[in-house]
């Protein structure tokens, strides 16, 4: 588990930017920030949203007891990013990535806040 890899160079990486390429950092920044806005609304993350400035964050910042859903959270972010930055040629892949995004935010939303267990069925 790579927990300690920069969240921005990881998002850069999977969008196949290189890690030297600082020309598109901000728009990237930007992307990154508004994905951790929405999983703050999901009530995914800390309490407070979370943000980055540059390169020096690390998923380790973000995820603590979230461990278990590291890929969810960073394929979540990077749908996120990708949509705004570098939208898929075709409707069918950006419709797919789309739902998959959507899809993603939904069982995080549910892993951050599982419904209450059914009641008990009452004996007669």
């Amino acid at each position: 588990m790579a927990i300690t890899e920069s969240i921005l160079d990881t998002i850069k990486n999977m969008l196949g930017i290189p890690v030297a390429d600082v020309a598109f950092d901000t728009d990237i920044i930007v992307g990154i920030n508004s994905a951790f806005g929405v999983l703050n609304q999901l009530g995914v993350g800390p309490e407070t949203v979370f943000s980055i400035e540059d390169s020096s964050a690390v998923w380790a910042d973000f995820v603590v007891d979230l461990t278990p859903v590291y890929s969810e959270i960073k394929t979540y972010i990077y749908l996120t990013v990708k949509l705004v930055f570098d939208p898929a040629g075709t409707s069918f892949v950006l419709d797919s990535m789309s739902k998959i995004k959507e899809e993603l935010g939904w069982r995080l939303m549910v892993k951050a806040d599982p419904p209450p267990p059914p009641d008990p069925i009452p004996e007669e």
